[in-house]
């Protein structure tokens, strides 16, 4: 994490409750993790880290965000969807899971200055 956070390119929002992490490259950026603590999930933390990372990259320069979230992961899509993300890909069998069949990873985009 500390190699990953010492690149020029990699940006970390980092609040009480949370962390978003993304590299950037020209005007594009990727989000690397986005994670709540469990007991301020459903909260509203995560919608005000994605909010903050939106403006500073708008404020890099930044058109657009990318980013990949499991198929089954609904609160994440909720809070995607929420944002302004829509669906822009699919790597079928992307997420390998313990029991049960892998599930697909949906490659979502937003535009950062919206």
């Amino acid at each position: 994490m500390a190699d990953l956070l010492a690149q020029e390119a990699v940006l970390c929002v980092a609040q009480p409750e949370g962390f978003a992490l993304v590299r950037i490259t020209l005007d594009e950026a990727e989000l690397l993790s986005i994670a709540v603590r469990p007991k301020a999930q459903g909260k509203g933390a995560g919608a005000a880290l994605l909010a903050e990372l939106l403006a500073r990259l708008q404020g890099a320069g930044v058109r657009q965000l990318f980013l990949e979230v499991a198929e089954d992961n609904a609160a994440a899509r909720a809070l995607y969807a929420s944002a302004g993300f829509g669906e822009v890909g699919r790597r079928r069998g992307y997420y390998a899971r313990a029991e049960g069949p892998a599930i697909d990873a949906l490659v979502l985009r937003r535009k950062a200055a919206v």
